[in-house]
């Protein structure tokens, strides 16, 4: 019989720009792990251009990108114009941090989905995640 081969959730763990608060990225991390994920760390300040280059180099399936200093708006968007650049469109991208409501239209608008803020259950983002990656390989 057959065995199914069963493909793990790569996921990028990434802080960008000038936020050295990595305490939430790092259980992220975790959650991510005990989740069955393989869990890469980009590490603090991360740039757009250098998250697309981990995104390429290491084939991720998705991106979590965390920043707790209001630059969600420009910072996020160009993560996903640097991806665009390379070519990759297929990558789910979720953002997380200190969002308001009123700033999650524009960033889903710009393909950022979850947005998810202080307060918001691990399982939630882990089950975010593996549902639309899921979506993103069927396609």
């Amino acid at each position: 019989m057959a065995q199914k081969t069963i493909h793990r959730i790569k996921i990028l763990v990434a802080k960008l720009g000038l936020d050295g608060h990595d305490r939430g990225a790092l259980v992220l991390c975790q959650a991510f792990r005990d989740a069955g994920m393989e869990v890469i760390y980009s590490g603090l300040f991360a740039t757009p251009t250098r998250i697309a280059k981990i995104v390429e180099d290491e084939d991720v399936d998705a991106v979590a990108l965390s920043l707790l200093n209001g630059a969600h708006l420009t910072l996020f968007p160009r993560v996903v114009k640097e991806l665009k650049k390379k070519g990759i469109r297929d990558v789910l991208i979720v953002g997380g941090g200190v969002i308001p409501e009123d700033d999650k239209k524009p960033l889903e608008k710009a393909g950022i989905t979850g947005n998810f803020g202080p307060g918001t259950t691990l399982s939630t983002i882990v089950n975010h995640i593996s549902k639309n990656v899921r979506k993103l390989r069927r396609k």
